[in-house]
């Protein structure tokens, strides 16, 4: 089937995961395949992703191929594939815009971010670095909260002529003019807000719809989470957090028997823990009532290594964009995005999706 050329925005903890991952799976067949969803996806393999271009604003990653700027700080997620050939993919400059939080500088170098002090590119450069290394899809990797950086790159997806994975909770896929304008253009795109693999969100949306099955009434849900990683640090600014706490909420009252008054359901990053790293603990609570009305509780703890749990789901949602340029599909690839995404445009529960996603894969869906 070829290469699917892509492009990265944000070579963090999840773009150092997704980059290992290609490598790791590189030397695996479909009966050593662990840890995947799907190992041929409509006759792509895990390692016929190849990263041809990529852009960070941190003096440390930039200018580096990115088989070495994956490891630079603040990067801090496990290491499963530490010896990375170089790609010949170096990491250019980004433009910074709302991308980085000012109080991450307020932390030690190792944990923060240290943009770079070259000169920005602009919109055109970065098309054009884009359309010059064959890019096919973009795969957006930027810190929660970065709405301006987002768009900016969506335009610049939509200009060059290449799909869009909207990895982050800025809504570009569920903005009803963005998805036109990507229609229009022939142009897959796949968001927003990724679920990860085994994470959070997809657990208590998996509990929520089993009280719903199982006749229970829920009356109360908290979801509290802590983590180590520059994505908990630079949530910190809660400014930053309104989309983030809408897309995990939302993902969990959509498949509520009934919605849940807003006082009712709390989810959302709660705090960073520096010794946590990419490590990511999760606190589940939900009260509701069986039988009778006789009260229940259940509490829940988990822990996972937050970037690789999402780099399988990626691999995935590139791969699906691939197929919809190979298919002539452009627009919202609504089966991909409400498996792969918290806030897709259209919510529905993980087993429908699951089976949705199959058979758009197998090419009996269109989207």
């Amino acid at each position: 089937m070829g290469k699917i050329k892509i492009a990265i925005v944000g070579v963090g903890n999840c773009a150092s995961s997704l980059v290992q991952g290609i490598q790791y799976y590189a030397d695996k067949g479909p009966d050593d395949c662990i840890g995947l969803m799907n190992w041929d996806l409509g006759g792509y393999l895990p390692s016929d992703l190849e990263i041809a271009a990529a852009f960070d604003v941190d003096v440390r990653k930039v200018g580096k191929d990115i088989s070495e700027a994956i490891f630079e700080a603040p990067n801090c997620t496990t290491a499963f594939c530490p010896n990375v050939p170089k790609t010949g993919a170096r990491v250019s400059m980004g433009c910074v815009l709302d991308g980085v939080a000012g109080h991450m500088a307020e932390y030690a170098d190792e944990r923060s971010f240290l943009p770079s002090d070259g000169e920005e590119p602009t919109q055109r450069e970065i098309v054009q670095t884009l359309r010059d290394t064959g890019v096919e899809v973009l795969i957006n990797y930027l810190p929660v909260g970065s709405e301006e950086a987002a768009r900016f790159y969506a335009e610049c997806a939509l200009e060059a002529g290449v799909a869009l994975v909207n990895c982050i909770p800025v809504f570009i896929v569920s903005d009803p003019a963005f998805a036109q304008r990507f229609e229009e253009r022939g142009l897959p795109i796949v968001g927003d807000d990724i679920k990860a693999q085994l994470g959070a969100t997809i657990t208590h949306r998996t509990l929520t719809d089993l009280f719903a099955k199982r006749g229970v009434k829920l009356d109360r849900t908290y979801q509290l989470n802590t983590g180590g990683n520059t994505d908990f640090l630079n949530m910190l600014n809660h400014d930053r957090l309104a989309s983030k706490k809408k897309s995990k909420t939302e993902a969990v009252q959509s498949v509520a028997a009934t919605r849940m008054e807003a006082e009712n359901i709390h989810i959302g990053p709660s705090d960073y823990v520096p010794w946590q790293n990419d490590n990511k603990v999760c606190f589940i609570r939900m009260e509701g009532k069986l039988f009778g009305d006789v009260p229940m509780n259940l509490e829940m703890r988990l822990s996972v290594e937050d970037s690789p749990n999402s780099a399988g789901v990626s691999i995935d949602a590139i791969r699906c964009a691939k197929l919809a340029l190979d298919r002539g599909v452009g627009g919202i690839l609504h089966s991909p995005s409400s498996y792969f995404m918290k806030h897709p445009p259209r919510q529905i529960t993980d087993d429908d999706a699951h089976r949705q996603v199959q058979e758009f894969i197998a090419g009996t869906r269109d989207n």
